[in-house]
């Protein structure tokens, strides 16, 4: 099989389940993969068989991509804030949402001189936290999550990009845990928010193989780790600080609401598809 050859094998493979601009995407990003060269490099040598290694990965990952395995879950990698971050099955796929969440931190922050502590609670793969240390190169910056295996993933990242954060691995719903924390100046989280009753909703890509963990919510008190948050806050957050959060586009109003009971101002941002999707807060 040439690199032509497996170019259109894999492309042709993927426009059975996926739109023709996104199964091309793919196979790109799946071809740079196994080549280790850009598609320009390919097209000069296209006519050169693949090694036999390379054969079998081609057709290794385009069977997992048929059944709906989220390609960066394949590839384990996924771009993020202009890092490449180690993924896999104990952590969510980062977003460009998130990116946004980062881009305001760092904005509001990024002309400050004075050191910053700050803290990511439910790290996931370490995206929030890394990419905010390398932005903000004087801040302290801690993480926790209660996944052992997705603490293991952000302390691969973080060594990866040079960084130093302090992973924890705790239960933030578990208030004695939590109390254990010290101060900071900033509190940034996207923590798990959709309503299990969204799960039907969802594409089988995500709901199959992301971690439930860090989605899902119950119905009934979706707003759980909101709460604990802003109680944790109260506590917490430095004279002056600030929380950040990434949000359901649905919840904006509950969550601004929610926190202004607690004692906090609210400030909704959406994000570049206009939907509500941040809130900074501090206490009044």
């Amino acid at each position: 099989m040439t690199v032509q050859e497996a170019t259109y094998y894999h492309l042709n493979q993927l426009r059975t389940i996926y739109a023709d601009s996104e199964a091309s995407q793919i196979t790109d990003w799946v071809m740079e993969k196994i080549t280790g060269s850009m598609k320009t490099e390919r097209m000069l040598y296209k006519n050169e068989p693949l090694s036999d290694k390379e054969e079998t990965l081609i057709k290794e990952y385009t069977e997992r991509l048929l059944q709906h395995e989220p390609v960066q879950y394949v590839l384990n990698e996924s771009w993020f804030c202009g890092i490449k971050f180690y993924v896999d099955k104990n952590v969510l796929i980062p977003r460009p949402e998130t990116e946004e969440l980062v881009g305001w931190i760092v904005n509001e922050y990024k002309v400050r001189d004075k050191e910053l502590k700050i803290i990511d609670i439910g790290t996931g793969s370490g995206c929030i936290p890394i990419s905010l240390k390398r932005k903000l190169t004087a801040a302290e910056v801690w993480s926790c999550d209660i996944s052992t295996g997705a603490i293991e993933v952000a302390k691969k990242n973080a060594a990866s990009a040079n960084t130093t954060v302090n992973f924890m691995e705790l239960d933030f719903l578990n208030k004695a845990e939590r109390d254990k924390l010290p101060a900071f100046d900033i509190i940034v989280s996207n923590p798990p928010y959709i309503p299990e009753k969204d799960k039907a909703q969802m594409n089988p890509n995500v709901l199959n193989y992301e971690p439930g963990t860090a989605l899902f919510v119950p119905d009934n008190d979706a707003l759980i780790f909101y709460a604990a948050i802003a109680d944790f806050g109260k506590l917490h957050l430095k004279e002056n600080g600030n929380i950040f959060f990434e949000i359901h586009e649905d919840l904006g109003k509950a969550v601004v609401e929610l926190l202004q009971s607690k004692g906090y101002t609210a400030e909704l941002k959406k994000d570049m598809q206009q939907k509500d999707r941040m809130v900074k807060s501090g206490l009044v």
